[in-house]
């Protein structure tokens, strides 16, 4: 019986020993990336439309009929071209009307220079009259204010005639407006009317045609976050795509940036106007442009991928971590545990404002598998996947730098003693 008792205190502590003697520190398996050198390109990424620099509306000054239409969508246009008609007849008529009460106003000019000549041939004969005290006063008073009459009806006459002859070169103007001239050379880009629609002038004139005065010269029209605007500056490269063209990255550079801001859903963003040389005329107008407005470049420069910014190292075991071993029976068999910040990426190294330009960010080395020491450099610009080192005396090409790490499963007790 002694021997029985003492076999299982042997046995027991054997396993005592097995399972605590072996309690060190978990083992991890690290992912790493290794630190390199190669360019990189800071951006402002935004989208917009392609348009035309000069876009002429050509609108009608004159209600009317479309009577004849002389050019289409993407006709070639010439300064001074006639492109459209309305219909002329009513203001043909409304000339005449004007040219005939020009006509009346002239003859009753005529009539009235007549009857002051007559006034002035009876105001002569009777002052020879009341010299000769043939004639009362009152009757030489009566003709001299008919000749005063006169005189006045004549320069109506003639201020009647001016206001007709505004009312003529009126009427010729409008009937000049029935033709629908185009005001610049260029390319139809809309066209707005049908023959015989009825287009009527108001306030605001009819758009009949749009005209793009050229094609090889375009821009694009997009909207920059105000977190981002303070980076984008007059001349900067641009570089885009668009959907027609997968595969193809077409250039351009900052004409302006626009202080109007506009605001929607709470977010604040500015116009930024974009200049676009387009010879072959690929791009049209209305094209969507997906658009990277490059703030800065750098060559040959040393650069940590963004991952390895968010890695926090696995860690220490706790004393509650040993406690509960230490009161774990050892029959029961060892599970893996899942540390806190599993993966070692989730939690981030505690830094928020780790990549940004001139802030200082926190990396990890790894060597022959196991974790090294914390390096802290400034960070330069950044294009998203990769950070600059800017000023850092221990970083160098060779290392290898943490990412994430998991915990290796542990053998249970069982698994220990029969290995």
């Amino acid at each position: 019986m002694k021997k029985v008792i003492v076999l299982l205190l042997l046995i027991t502590g054997g396993f005592a020993y097995l399972r605590f003697s072996h309690s060190d520190g978990a083992a991890y398996t690290f992912r790493t990336v290794p630190l390199s050198r190669g360019d990189i390109t800071s951006s402002v990424t935004a989208t917009g439309k392609l348009s035309a620099v000069t876009v002429v509306e050509v609108g009608t000054q004159v209600s009317g009929t479309i009577k004849e239409i002389y050019a289409d969508f993407n006709d070639q246009v010439r300064k001074g071209q006639l492109i459209a008609l309305i219909d002329p007849d009513v203001l043909k008529a409304k000339l005449e009307e004007s040219r005939a009460n020009l006509a009346v106003a002239r003859a009753s000019t005529v009539r009235a220079r007549a009857n002051l000549a007559e006034s002035d041939r009876n105001l002569k004969r009777y002052k020879e009259l009341w010299n000769r005290q043939l004639i009362a006063k009152s009757e030489l008073d009566a003709v001299e204010t008919t000749r005063l009459t006169n005189r006045a009806g004549v320069q109506e006459a003639d201020a009647r005639v001016l206001q007709v002859q505004a009312s003529v070169r009126q009427a010729e103007t409008n009937l000049e407006y029935t033709k629908i001239i185009s005001p610049e050379d260029g390319v139809i880009i809309s066209r707005e009317v049908n023959v015989g629609q009825t287009v009527a002038a108001s306030l605001s004139a009819p758009t009949l045609f749009s005209i793009a005065k050229d094609l090889t010269d375009m821009q694009i029209e997009t909207s920059v976050d105000e977190a981002d605007i303070a980076r984008v500056k007059e001349g900067q490269e641009v570089e885009f795509t668009v959907d027609a063209y997968s595969g193809i990255t077409f250039g351009g550079k900052v004409r302006q940036v626009r202080i109007s801001p506009a605001t929607s859903e709470n977010v604040v963003t500015y116009p930024v106007i974009i200049s676009v040389a387009n010879p072959d005329l690929k791009l049209k107008p209305g094209m969507t442009a997906n658009v990277s407005i490059i703030t800065d470049r750098r060559k040959d420069v040393l650069k940590v991928p963004m991952a390895a910014l968010r890695f926090s190292p696995p860690p220490e075991e706790s004393s509650e971590t040993k406690t509960a071993a230490a009161t774990t029976s050892p029959f029961t068999p060892s599970m893996p545990r899942r540390r806190p910040g599993g993966g070692g990426a989730a939690q981030g190294n505690g830094n928020g404002n780790a990549g940004r330009t001139g802030a200082v960010s926190t990396v990890w080395t790894v060597r022959d598998g196991i974790i090294g020491e914390k390096v802290q450099f400034r960070a330069g610009i950044s294009d998203g996947s990769f950070v600059e080192v800017v000023d850092s005396r221990v970083l160098k090409e060779s290392d290898v730098l943490a990412v994430s790490y998991s915990e290796k499963p542990k053998e249970s007790l069982w698994g220990k003693i029969f290995k």
